[in-house]
This record gives C-alpha cells, structure tokens and sequence, in this order.
C-alpha cells in the first residue's frame, strides 16, 4: 500500500497565502475577496459549502484501512478478511491522483509528468528508507531464515516491482510458513507502476473533449482489470498471482479515476442527493467493514467480484465524503484523522516490526502469545510511525528533500550539541546501511524448513526407487506368515510435516510408503485415494496427516472412512502450527476418532508443543529428532489399532436355521 497523502490538505504551519496546487480540483486560485463561480468552484462540494482545503472523509478512510490490514496481520482471527484495507487504499489514491492530474491540465492546458513523478518520490521515498535499513539491520542481528531472498526483496523494494518479483520467485502473500521481512511493499509496486503509467493514459483520454466518453475508457479499464482478475484466478490454488498482478489488481485505482472524472461536472450537477448521501455513505463503510469480517483471502467470491465490490463501495464512500456534509466531518473524527494522516508510516512499519518481533519473542511460550505479539507490535508501529510523520514526512512535504538538507547543514553551524547530534545521525545511518548490507551477503538460500522439506523429498525418491528395483523379486516371494500389523504395509499421505518427518517413518515402518507433498490440505484426500485404490496401492492400514493447511470437515472425514472400506483401518495425525483453525481441526479429529473402532488418533500436537526446537524457524516442520517424535507417535497410534480386539461375527444370524451352526466369533 502507498497513498498520496491528501496533498490539497493544508498544514497549520504552513503560511496563509494559498498555493494553486493545494486545490487539486479547483480551475484556478481566488482572491480572498472573490466570489465563488462556475469556473473557480472547487468541483467536489456542492455550491454552496464553505470553501476548505481538506477534501473531509479521506484520513477517516485511511485510517479504517490501515487499522483492517494491521488487525488482519496482528490479530488474524479477529478480521479475517481485513486484507481489503488495501483495496480501499487504491480507491483513493486513483481518485486523488486522477484530480490532481486533471486540475492540472485544467489549469495550465497541460501535465508536467515530471514534476508529477518528482512530487510522487518525494512523499513516498523518504519514509521507505529508514525503514529498509532497519529493518533489514535488526534482521541481519537476527539471522536465519528471515534472510533468505533478502536481495531479491531489497531489488522489489528499490525498483518498486515489488509484485513482480514476488511472482517471479513463487512467493505467497498468504504464506505463514516464511518470514518475509518486507512483504507488505507489494502494494506500493502496485500503486507506483500506476504513477508510471497512467498519467501518459489519462493525456490521451484528456484530449477526447466529451466527459462521457472519458469516463467511459475509464470505467472501462475498471471492468477489464476485474474481469482479468476472475479470469486467471483458479480455485482451490494459491491467488497470490491475481492478487499482486498490476493487471488484475488495478481496478480499485481506476475506480477512483472514473470517480474523479464523474465529479468534474458543470455546478448545477454537483449537488446530488444532499439528504441521501450521508445514508448511502454510512451503508458504504458498514458493507466495507462486513467484506472485512467475512470475505476470505482464498476463497473464489474474493476474487470474482468481493474486492470488486470493496472498490465500489469506496467510491461511495469518498463520494458521500468530498460532496460536503455531516458524514464527511463524521468519518475525519479526531481519531481517525490522526491514524489517517499517518496512515503511510503505520502501513510501511507495521509487517516488518511483526516479523522481527515473532522472531524475537521466546519460542518455548509462541504458540499461546499471539495476542502479546500483536499488542507489542501495534504499540512499536504507533511509536515508529508518530515520529516518521513528526520528523520526515511533515518537514519534506513543507520545505522539500533539498529544503530539509539545507536545514540539516544549518543545523551544524551550531550549538555543540546540535552537532553531536547530526554526527551521531550519520554515523548510525552508515551502521544501517553496513548492516543491510551485510544482511545480503549473509542471507542462505534456503530457510530450515525448505532444507527440511527437501530432506524428507528426497528420502521419498530414495524409497520408491528402492522399491521399484525390488518390486519383481517382491513379486515372486511369497510370504509364509501373516505380518504383525505394525510391521505390515501402510499407506501413509499427507503435508509438508509429514513430508520433512518422511525419512523417520520410513526408518521406523519397513512396510510403509508416503505420498506427502507441500500445502495439501485434507479437502485433497479423497482423490488421492481414489487414485491408490484403483491402481491397488492402498494398503490395509492407511495413515493420514492433512490438517496443518486449512480447516477440515467431519464430512471430508466421513468421504475418507468410505473411500477405506469395512477392512482397512485409519490413523488421523493432528496438527501443531500456529494457525487460527488449527484448534478447531485438532478438536473435529478427536472427536472422529473416538467415535470410530477403526479410527485411531496419532497427537503429534501434543508431542511436540514443548519441544518447538527442534522444529524449523517457522515453529511448523520437523528436523531429524522432531520427524522421529512424529515416526513415533504414528507407531504408537498403529501398535493401539493392531490392540483393538476384531468385531464378532454376526453373519451367522442371517444363515438359513436348518443349515451347521457355526461358532459365534473368528
């Protein structure tokens, strides 16, 4: 997320004479003196409002986004669909940035791209460095697996391609398993790619001189970015590409333009539904707030249409804002206004603080502090981000990033202790800078658990070559005696636990074979083993470690039970990971299992949660003495199933009277 900070907004401090570019909507400045006109109206109020250089609403909206996206990274349960903060930044950026470009053209007949681009960098760079350097220098303190593809990030972050380097190297947005230090920079690709591209479109569509014609090309673009976004997303598969794509996730920011465009309209137009407004406002907000107690990040109604409709909703809001009136003075309440004008600092700070404080907090207590975290991380990110607005933004926005060297340099002509000050500023910001730069060249390739994965992947490869070599002497040989259960064949399938676990199990069961792959989820089971049964590979005791990735159903459960028939019997691993669902699907498998003679219950949550050092930095994926835990509490599972005594055998009740009895139990 970036958003052009309200640049028709006026700063107390600020003199008094009024400057043409702090009225992005205006045709041209008035005297004191004038009287309001057609021509020199701002075109987003209604003829009548008092003239201001705030546009009322927008920091009331910034601050409701940024609070969504914080709460959705800080305290995932509580707003779980809180990822459409960003959406609502979108909106109003495209709206703001769109007025700016056409009051320009407006006024001057023309679009000084330059200065445009010049503006855009000086508001959005300056507070982006600091939070690099350090950032990246705490990690680098740190070390592990938050270094890896550090380079990569920092070339995203220099480049503002963020997006497109992330899809490039297969990152996930949604991903909990890899601590990404600076993910949260997406957006501000997203919105910088934008300010690249769209003002050279909107010269073009300035020189068609029938308003409807202009907002139609933009609507247009609205429509086609959504469409794109419905088209490529694929259900059930990870929506990271839709959502960071440029493409398909631009449609907020046009919907912001077209709104721009739409208020441009001669003044006896402008006045709409005075008495309606601040109701339709308030229904905007509340059908915001709904998207971001429900819509899911991975669900199909997000990206075919949900966040299409976030974007609307917006628009509406901004709309009923701007047009002057008690719902725009409502949503700038003073709260609000004061998270909304630092909204940019909040948003740039707030994921990497999280990140570093998760890996600074003690491991042994992790799994139960996630509100501690949260509470700690919202109170670093207010603190952080009060002193970026205080002593970056406000002096860059007034003076400049020259102005603000000039003054720096000022600053060491004088007292001593002002100069001790600036030396000591330097020389910190040079231990960042080394530090970021250390944090590169020391980043590994690869974090622990993809080590891990990759181990337990190749212990896989090992064991179906081997059992490909023996399958014809296995073939021939007959066995003279029926196995032990547990020394018996066994199916094994699940995730990327039970696929870092795998050379353990293998080790301990000389009979089993696994089919475990990274970010399955129970809802695959069923195909898979409808593909082993029919190529008569699923074998007599079948165990089954799907819950780490997402909720599960005693429906799912149920499918499996049915898939495995009267005579093989099931072992359910539970999960450990730090997840919102991983209670509820540890309670759904308890609850299964003890309703089921043929279900037995392997808690690898329960063996492993006072002893997460031996598991990887992402608390999830098991190294070698962790998978032997795992290997053995599926054997102990195994060994009680093997210890349930055999139904009796009822069938001879159904025999015919007159014919041998036959004994009432096998």
């Amino acid at each position: 997320m970036a958003h052009p900070h309200n640049e028709c907004q006026r700063n107390p401090v600020l003199p008094m004479t009024r400057s043409p570019r702090l009225f992005p909507f205006t045709g041209r400045t008035r005297p004191a003196t004038a009287t309001l006109g057609p021509v020199n109206t701002p075109l987003l109020g209604p003829t009548n409002a008092p003239r201001s250089s705030r546009l009322a609403g927008l920091d009331g909206l910034r601050a409701l986004a940024v609070i969504a996206v914080a709460l959705y990274h800080f305290f995932p349960a509580m707003l779980p669909g809180g990822f459409i903060g960003v959406d609502v930044f979108f909106v109003i950026s495209g709206f703001l940035i769109t007025g700016l470009l056409v009051s320009e053209h407006t006024r001057t007949g023309r679009i000084s791209l330059h200065r445009f681009w010049q503006r855009r960098a000086r508001r959005l760079v300056p507070p982006l460095i600091p939070v690099v350097l350090i950032s990246c220098t705490i990690a680098f303190v740190i070390g592990g697996d938050v270094l890896v593809g550090l380079g990569a990030q920092l070339v995203g972050a220099s480049t503002f391609g963020y997006n497109w380097v992330s899809i490039a190297n297969d990152a996930s947005y949604f991903s909990v398993n890899e601590p990404e230090l600076l993910r949260n920079l997406w957006s501000l690709a997203v919105e910088e790619q934008f300010y690249l591209v769209w003002p050279l479109l909107l010269l073009g569509v300035l020189l068609i001189r029938r308003p409807r014609v202009r907002l139609a090309i933009v609507t247009t673009l609205f429509i086609a970015s959504a469409l794109w976004m419905g088209v490529l997303y694929q259900p059930g598969a990870d929506p990271t590409r839709v959502y960071y794509g440029s493409d398909t996730h631009s449609f907020g920011l046009f919907a912001g333009a077209a709104l721009a465009l739409l208020l441009r309209r001669p003044s006896g137009q402008r006045n709409e539904v005075p008495r309606l407004r601040p109701w339709l406002g308030g229904a905007a907000i509340l059908t915001i707030i709904a998207f971001a107690l429900w819509l899911p990040e991975d669900g199909t109604a997000t990206y075919r249409g949900g966040l299409v409709a976030v974007s609307v909703a917006t628009a509406v809001a901004i709309w009923a804002g701007v047009r002057g009136g008690r719902f725009g003075r409502l949503l700038d309440a003073a709260p609000l206004r004061y998270l909304g004008e630092r909204s940019y600092g909040i948003y740039l700070w707030h994921w990497p603080i999280l990140v570093l404080v998760q890996l600074l907090w003690p491991a042994s207590s992790r799994a139960s502090s996630l509100l501690p975290i949260g509470l700690v991380a919202t109170v670093i990110t207010l603190v952080f981000a009060a002193v970026s607005y205080r002593w970056l933004e406000v002096p860059i926005r007034q003076v400049g990033v020259r102005g603000s060297i000039r003054q720096i340099g000022a600053l060491w002509t004088g007292p001593t202790r002002r100069r001790r000050l600036i030396a000591a500023t330097s020389a910190l910001s040079l231990l960042l800078v080394g530090g970021t730069t250390a944090a590169v060249v020391a980043a590994p390739a690869q974090t622990s658990a993809q080590l891990r994965i990759e181990r337990g992947q190749r212990a896989m490869d090992a064991a179906a070559r081997a059992a490909a070599q023996a399958a014809a002497s296995e073939a021939a040989r007959q066995a003279t005696a029926t196995p032990a259960l547990v020394d018996g064949p066994i199916t094994a399938i699940g995730d990327s636990v039970m696929l870092a676990s795998a050379p353990e199990l293998q080790a301990t069961f000389a009979g089993m074979t696994v089919d475990a792959s990274v970010s399955r989820g129970m809802y695959s089971a069923d195909d898979i083993l409808l593909a082993l049964q029919a190529a008569g590979q699923l074998q007599p005791v079948v165990v089954i470690g799907l819950g780490t990735n997402g909720p599960i159903t005693t429906s799912e459960l149920t499918e499996i039970l049915r898939i495995l028939g009267p005579d093989r019997q099931l072992v359910l691993v539970n999960a450990y990971a730090e997840r919102d669902w991983t209670d509820g699907v540890n309670a759904r498998l308890a609850e299964f299992a003890s309703g089921n003679r043929r279900v037995e219950l392997a808690n690898w949550h329960d063996v492993i949660a006072g002893r997460l050092d031996l598991l990887a930095g992402d608390h999830v994926h098991p190294g070698p003495t962790g998978g032997q835990l795992y290997a053995d509490e599926v054997h102990a599972a195994v060994q009680r199933l093997a210890a349930v005594p055999p139904l009796p055998d009822t069938s001879w009740l159904m025999r015919d009277s007159d014919a041998p009895s036959s004994p009432p139990y096998r």
